[in-house]
């Protein structure tokens, strides 16, 4: 038998990226907070990354530990913490950074493009958070923040109009090109150029970690010419339909069960991120990422993959 499906698949390779040395870890207390070196040169800017270190959270035993994890850092609310804990973490950000005193916004993040204009017109503490994963201000005192735990968090400063965006890219996000729809409307609200922005993209899983299938494969690949560039793996074999769980088993004659696995692809969301805002106009030089893989690095970050049960970072950014 001669066909692709006789071949032996090959094995993902793992490539852990390193991170970028010019992005620094801070101390804040008991926090260590994670800074981008190109938005840390703007004066009027306020913004910071948080990790799991620190904090007044008990993460029960996960496949990090056989021991229950205190003093962790959770800025989510969910059902294993407590809101008051929860409460008291975001005091403790917030100070970190220097905006206990900014009017906080977040959204009910969807996995969407839906993007949001904010200011201090239209924030309030009491409404029902807005739906969507990407927000943009120009008004001084106002803090945008997205929470993540896997999915890549981007901060956009534009340096000549003094506008700000926070944005929450998981595959979804980037396969709408959310960064390139944010970049527009801040052009339509702002009069934003690309060329004056700078970019930031936060931690997040790396292609070493994150194995994804055929409909995500399928969906870049309709959506971008240069997706194969951002896969590792049987990139090929997935667009010829060697995946389809409708015909594999019967092609090969393989009893029920003894089938072989399904086809993955490991895919690179910061390489995918950072295409989609040069390929928008932004200068490559001005594009910074952390490198910092969630998933490899769970001593410093949350990772939903790994863990399943866990808590949230957040990537707040602001004008002062």
């Amino acid at each position: 038998m001669t066909t692709a499906l006789a071949k032996k698949r090959p094995a993902p390779r793992r490539r852990t990226a390193q991170p970028d040395p010019k992005w620094k870890l801070r101390r804040a207390g008991s926090l260590q907070i994670l800074g981008a070196p190109p938005l840390a040169k703007l004066k009027w800017l306020i913004h910071g990354f948080s990790t799991r270190v620190g904090g007044t959270s008990r993460l029960e035993a996960s496949v990090r530990s056989e021991k229950p994890q205190e003093n962790i850092l959770n800025l989510g609310f969910a059902e294993w913490d407590s809101r008051e804990n929860v409460t008291e973490n975001r005091r403790k950000f917030l100070r970190a950074i220097a905006a206990s005193k900014m009017q906080i916004v977040a959204l009910r993040q969807i996995h969407s493009d839906i993007v949001h204009r904010v200011g201090k017109a239209n924030v309030s503490t009491t409404a029902e958070p807005l739906q969507g994963d990407a927000l943009i201000t120009r008004d001084p005192g106002v803090l945008l923040v997205v929470q993540t735990a896997d999915c890549v968090p981007i901060i956009l400063a534009d340096t000549r109009n003094r506008a700000v965006a926070a944005i929450h890219s998981g595959w979804r996000g980037t396969v709408r090109r959310i960064a390139e729809k944010t970049l527009g409307r801040m052009r339509m609200e702002f009069g934003t150029r690309p060329e004056d922005v700078v970019a930031a993209l936060g931690p997040g899983i790396g292609q070493c970690c994150y194995e994804v299938g055929t409909d995500v494969a399928k969906e870049f690949h309709a959506q971008f010419p240069t997706a194969r560039e951002w896969f590792d793996g049987p990139y090929d074999a997935l667009e010829a339909g060697e995946n389809d769980p409708n015909w594999l088993p019967w092609l090969t004659m393989k009893p029920p069960g003894h089938a072989p696995p399904p086809l993955t692809v490991q895919l690179d969301l910061i390489a995918a991120n950072r295409a989609i805002l040069a390929g928008a106009g932004v200068s490559p030089a001005n594009i910074s990422s952390s490198d910092y893989c969630t998933a490899c690095r769970m001593d410093l970050f949350f990772s939903y993959r790994r863990e399943s049960a866990t808590g949230r970072m957040i990537a707040a950014i602001g004008i002062r």
